[in-house]
């Protein structure tokens, strides 16, 4: 018989025995999970497969490090750990693989992105903070990572077993993957395989002429695109008009282009990042050109930091700041003003002569006999941008921009009493507000809407008699824009959409002595709905679109079908593009009596009467060799425009005063060779073309256009003889463009009482005297502690080459039997330079 107290021991070790039996029963791991996540506030993540079966003795400890060790060890199971809260489980079997997705260029995580174990079913999407875990994967798997704009990754799972280590994607529109040459005449410019070129001004260096980025002088160095008298206000795209062309701005419209009245950009460079022309078949998302289409990006991501900078050349100063507030939001300013209204360069004054050589003003000085003339001129450009990131997937973009020309200009007499007093003011102020969204992995959207109003206003005063003469253009434009982007798969893209656009138009013009007043007001609506259909694989690549607009005031309706092909064969590369486009904008000049004669064209809207729709159709075909940086390009191309005005094209002869309706026809070869080395960069461009005007209702009723210019060169290079020393020189040439003779022995025709007119002979058959011109530039840059400077110096014209650009002819007021010939020059030689600082 026991005694009592080893009944008792008895009881309690069999007790003990029960009860530790009872505390180990087997529980899902699951469950056991939950548990823990409730006790000590924490979260795992796992793939439900990868612990759904699986049990183990339930244990509870006081510590958290215990309990993970317990779990490990009773399963098998990795745990990693990724912050203070968050916790990945894997088999042991697998790579332990976590990582954060970021943004390459703004470190941001990336919420939504997708990875995957390629030739399996296993897959998983990133967090709110950029964390992704995936299990089920072995050592020599591959991951591929994507996200929507990004370029997709693919990495081998050994080299991602470190601790949730972070995968950094680049954006679309910073990867090189489409471009055929990174490098084209210089650093910062692209060419694409659609033939878009890019100008990116962070990235560039050095071009011939250019003390800065000027982002539509630099256009020019292309084959197909040049002015025929050096003006910003007057670029030419495969013999079209300015206003031929379509000028975004942030995707705003913009209707103004340049500073000096045309001489230079009057887009800041350094906050406008990027620009892209395409001379054809654009997407059928924009339309309002029947030319080119040049679109310019100021820069659209969130930075870390501060950056910024200041410079000045022999024209104007300027500053730029990126400020980021919140990591979610940002703001970028701009601004530019000329300062020859304090202190005049030679560089001014060269521009000055230049640009006011054939108008009512004149520089300091004398402008008759006993007669003293000021003037006054100042332009300025302004930017402002406010970046917010409602979330990863939602982006919020607002921008702001205002351009100015303003001249004054003042005749007194001896007695310092005034005669005459003039004043021009010409100014671009839009406003554009985008939102960008990704609504699943597959579709995103982009919604736009933007304001934008052009002024020109005159106002010229005769105090001798009592006379004045005021004139303005006025634009103004709203639109609304919804874009859906449906990405079919990793190859084909379908781009849809529809556009609302409103156009008004009003010119007046008002004389006091005799009274006079001339008022016109227009307003044309158009909605249209556009598609792309895209196809792009290593060697081919194909889009498809069509755009359909519905003019309102006329009931219309234009189809609008675009095509661009491109074949890649080994180093070659075959391409086909084609486009019908439309206009209901375009500009009027008369030479007579616009605004001082400083700024001779205004704009006004189509009416279907006197003027029509301006409508286009070309195509172009080509081929192109790329290998070991050379870059071979050769492209025929056909365009018809209809539509066009008599009263656009700037006739000074026999048809300066009638108003008509045509068209003209232009085809020609483009034929480009670029080498590439990392300090060479050669280049050479040839323009063969033909352009003819067809007006029926003139006689004769065919003949060369003002802007037929047969031959055109552009050949040069720059050189880096030391890392942070550059060099470029280029030749310009062209041949004359086309101007009207008198008639030999008649060259005037009387016309009324004591009046007489120029008599023309045949239309634009004589040509001017061929125009070549070179230039140089040189640039020294070098590190200040957190400051990068860089001093450049440009020469326009460094041989000081005479170059005709227009001739035309008056009655001789001393003889009018004879005509005298009027002729404006080009820049002659023009040094400038420049001082950048940047941080």
């Amino acid at each position: 018989m026991l005694n009592k107290e080893k009944c008792w021991l008895i009881i309690l070790l069999f007790t003990s025995i029960f009860g530790t039996a009872q505390d180990r029963s087997e529980v899902d791991l699951v469950t056991y999970l939950d548990t823990v996540e409730t006790s000590f506030n924490v979260r795992f993540s796992y793939q439900t497969e990868a612990v759904q079966d699986l049990k183990l003795p339930n244990s509870t400890f006081e510590q958290l490090d215990q309990t993970l060790q317990y779990i490990t060890k009773q399963t098998g199971l990795t745990i990693t750990k990724i912050d203070d809260r968050y916790y990945s489980i894997l088999p042991r079997t697998s790579s332990s693989f976590c990582a954060q997705i970021l943004d390459a260029a703004t470190l941001k995580s990336l919420e939504g992105a997708t990875i995957q174990a390629l030739n399996k079913n296993a897959s998983a999407v990133t967090d709110a903070n950029g964390f992704i875990k995936l299990a089920l994967i072995k050592s020599g798997d591959s991951i591929k990572v994507s996200f929507l704009g990004y370029k997709t990754e693919v990495l081998k799972v050994e080299k991602l077993t470190s601790n949730c280590q972070q995968i950094s994607l680049a954006p679309k529109s910073f990867t090189l993957d489409e471009v055929v040459i990174k490098r084209l005449f210089s650093r910062g410019i692209r060419k694409f395989p659609d033939d878009r070129i890019e100008i990116n001004t962070r990235e560039f260096d050095i071009l011939p002429g250019l003390t800065d980025p000027d982002i539509l002088q630099t256009l020019q160095i292309l084959p197909g695109i040049e002015s025929i008298d050096e003006s910003i206000n007057n670029i030419n795209v495969r013999g079209g008009t300015q206003d031929e062309n379509l000028m975004l701005w942030d995707e705003i419209k913009m209707y103004h282009t340049g500073h000096f009245f045309g001489l230079i950009s009057a887009y800041n460079p350094n906050l406008t990042e990027r620009v892209e022309v395409t001379k054809n078949a654009n997407s059928s998302e924009y339309s309002g050109g029947v030319s080119s289409t040049i679109k310019m990006y100021t820069p659209n991501a969130i930075t870390q930091k501060i950056s910024g900078g200041a410079g000045f050349n022999g024209l104007s100063a300027d500053a730029f700041l990126q400020i980021p507030i919140s990591t979610k939001l940002a703001l970028q300013i701009s601004g530019r003003r000329s300062f020859a209204d304090y202190f005049q360069t030679p560089t001014y004054i060269s521009y000055f002569n230049r640009s006011f050589q054939d108008s009512e003003i004149k520089n300091d000085g004398s402008s008759a006999e006993n007669i003293k003339a000021l003037s006054d001129f100042r332009f300025h450009d302004y930017s402002a941008k406010i970046l917010y990131d409602i979330s990863p997937k939602h982006q919020l973009r607002a921008s702001f921009i205002s351009l100015n020309n303003t001249l004054e200009y003042a005749e007194s007499d001896v007695d310092e009493q005034l005669i005459n007093e003039s004043l021009i003011d010409q100014d671009n102020i839009a406003f554009g507000i985008h939102l960008s969204s990704v609504i699943n992995p597959a579709y995103d959207t982009f919604l736009n809407a933007y304001y934008t109003q052009y002024n020109i206003r005159s106002k010229d005063q005769d105090f001798s008699n009592n006379q004045v003469l005021a004139q303005t253009n006025q634009v103004l434009e709203t639109a609304f824009k919804a874009k859906g982007t449906w990405h079919l798969n990793s190859r084909m893209n379908f781009e849809h959409g529809y556009e609302f656009t409103e156009t008004g138009i009003r010119n007046t013009t008002s004389v006091n002595q005799p009274v006079f007043q001339q008022r016109k007001k227009d307003v044309v609506r158009q909605h249209a709905v556009f598609g792309d259909w895209s196809l792009a694989t290593d060697n081919f690549r194909l889009r498809i679109g069509l755009r359909t607009t519905y003019f309102e005031k006329f009931n219309k309706i234009r189809l609008e079908p675009r095509i661009n092909i491109r074949q890649k064969i080994g180093h070659f590369a075959l391409k086909t593009e084609a486009a019908l486009k439309n206009q209901s904008t375009t500009q009027i000049i008369d030479f007579e009596d616009n605004f001082l004669g400083v700024e001779k064209r205004r704009w006004v809207l189509v009416n279907e009467n006197d003027i029509p729709l301006i409508t286009s159709k070309q195509i172009s075909l080509g081929v192109d060799y790329t290998q070991n940086n050379w870059l071979i390009d050769l492209t025929g191309f056909y365009k018809q425009v209809s539509g066009i005005t008599a009263s656009n094209q700037g006739f000074q002869n026999q048809f300066k005063f009638i108003k008509t309706n045509g068209s003209y026809e232009a085809k020609g070869l483009e034929f480009l060779v670029n080498k590439t080395t990392p300090k060479l960069s050669t280049w050479f461009t040839y323009t063969l073309a033909t352009n003819v005007y067809s007006f029926e209702s003139l006689n004769p009723a065919t003949f060369p256009n003002n802007t037929d210019i047969r031959h055109s060169i552009n050949t040069g290079g720059s050189y880096a003889l030391f890392n942070n020393f550059k060099i470029a020189v280029s030749l310009n040439y062209h041949t004359g463009r086309p101007y009207t003779l008198p008639m030999e022995n008649a060259e005037t025709l009387p016309s009324g009482s004591n009046t007489y007119v120029v008599n023309y002979d045949t239309p634009n058959a004589a040509n001017l005297e061929d125009f070549m011109r070179f230039d140089a530039t040189a640039n020294y840059s070098f590190n200040w502690d957190a400051v990068t400077a860089k001093f450049t110096l440009g020469i326009i014209n460094i041989l000081n080459q005479t170059n005709t650009i227009q001739r035309y002819y008056e009655v001789n007021p001393d003889d009018n039997t004879q005509a005298i010939a009027i002729q404006n020059n080009s820049l002659g030689f023009t040094p400038n330079a420049s001082l950048r600082l940047t941080f």
